[in-house]
């Protein structure tokens, strides 16, 4: 899943964005509400993470001007502020949720689950295709023949493959939703993580394979059909 956080505290933002990406997230930095609104209106998140006290823009304006562009993304305010009208001035001003500093890592962790379900309606835990799961909770890749624990990015990718068997994701689109628009790698990483998930594959006699569709993308495929 990809998500964006807009925190202007350069040590919180630094941490709070290794804890997301060591938990299987892929995460856009910015630190100023002008950059979260651009970045909300032109990407394509599952989540935003928004401080209200930020430089240009404050998050509830945000907020309001992503939705009333037909921005859908789920969003956690952050702010110092506890009062009852500031949470409620949030909370109308468009947002999922609300979280009031200092809060815990797992906190965090949870009320992302929990806004990320609702924009589904579902959240299966495992996902399952030919004889091979993924476990969402674990990063687990398994079969009758064994399990391996997948990378950051390798599983990432692999849901991405496994959410949409038998439809082509381009290169580009791993790039944008995996490694986001601030990276510096190059498009052939995307080849190389393929690579990667297809010897793990093979190691667990998997009966599907990630077919590649010459100049198009990858999808994955069952191997006898």
């Amino acid at each position: 899943m990809r998500l964006l956080l807009a925190e202007d505290e350069c040590e919180l933002s630094h941490a709070l964005s290794t804890i997301l990406k060591h938990n299987h997230y892929s995460v856009d930095v910015v630190y100023n509400g002008a950059d979260a609104l651009d970045f909300l209106l032109n990407g394509d998140y599952d989540g935003a993470i928004l401080d209200i006290m930020m430089p240009k823009t404050d998050g509830i304006t945000v907020v309001k001007k992503a939705r009333e562009a037909g921005v859908g993304t789920p969003i956690i305010l952050l702010t110092a502020k506890a009062e009852i009208d500031d949470r409620v001035e949030g909370l109308d001003s468009g947002a999922d949720d609300y979280l009031t500093k200092p809060f815990s890592s797992k906190e965090l962790l949870a009320r992302i689950r929990a806004i990320t379900r609702r924009k589904t309606d579902i959240s299966p835990s495992k996902l399952t295709f030919g004889n091979v799961t993924l476990d969402c909770l674990s990063f687990e890749l398994s079969s009758p023949y064994g399990k391996i624990r997948l990378a950051n990015r390798e599983y990432q990718m692999f849901e991405m493959l496994i959410t949409n068997p038998h439809n082509v994701i381009p290169p580009e689109r791993f790039m944008e939703k995996i490694w986001g628009y601030d990276s510096d790698a190059e498009i052939n990483v995307v080849w190389v993580y393929i690579s990667y998930l297809r010897k793990k594959l093979t190691s667990l006699n998997a009966d599907v394979i990630i077919k590649a569709s010459r100049n198009l993308g990858y999808s994955l495929e069952k191997k006898y059909d």
